[in-house]
């Protein structure tokens, strides 16, 4: 374990994710991703590393927060999407709200999508999120054009969907003073183009 975090006398444990991301993301900008251990955020938060298992199974889980319960989030809204509400439209308008940031949270999740995005070490990971994201627009698409998700049009949604959010992102991590509402809409727009030949829309 690194001796350069140390656990504050008398400090209480952290136990809630945000304060365990908190602490990581300054570790991160500190002493670089790589570098930095589980031992060394356990230390810094005032937890055990068993404790730290109940969050987060590993470090490379703690950029992505709490996807997963953002995710059954995501597949909720798109499921409450009225049926008159053509497809691409429900698959922009869900989209653009999973990303939607309070104002005091802009600042943390340009760095958190920063580190997901530009770090080497965190890309096979990502592909994992990536995947589970995919699906869930993929199986929304399915559903809507009653076809099985494995066929090729909810597959090219559900990718098509992911490389238009990710150059908004990529855009807005550019761009300091970019909206990334705007710039998801814009490039979501695009979805209407891949969609317009399905039954329904």
């Amino acid at each position: 374990m690194s001796d350069r975090v140390r656990k504050s006398p008398g400090r209480p444990p952290a136990t809630d994710h945000g304060a365990i991301e908190a602490v990581a993301f300054r570790l991160f900008a500190e002493h670089g991703f790589d570098a930095t251990s589980l031992d060394d955020i356990a230390v810094a938060v005032g937890v055990g590393r068993r404790t730290l298992f109940r969050y987060y199974k590993s470090k490379n889980d703690i950029p992505w927060g709490q996807f997963d319960a953002s995710l059954v989030h995501l597949a909720r809204h798109l499921d409450d999407m009225p049926e008159d509400v053509p497809v691409h439209e429900a698959v922009q308008r869900a989209v653009i709200e999973f990303n939607r940031l309070d104002p005091g949270a802009v600042a943390s999740h340009r760095q958190r999508m920063r580190l997901i995005l530009a770090t080497p070490a965190l890309q096979a990971h990502s592909v994992l999120r990536y995947q589970q994201w995919r699906a869930v627009i993929t199986n929304f698409v399915a559903r809507r054009f009653g076809a099985d998700p494995r066929e090729l049009l909810p597959r090219t949604a559900g990718q098509v969907t992911l490389a238009l959010a990710l150059s908004a992102y990529e855009q807005w991590l550019e761009d300091a003073d970019s909206s990334l509402d705007a710039l998801l809409a814009a490039t979501l727009s695009a979805l209407k183009a891949y969609l317009a030949a399905g039954v329904g829309d």
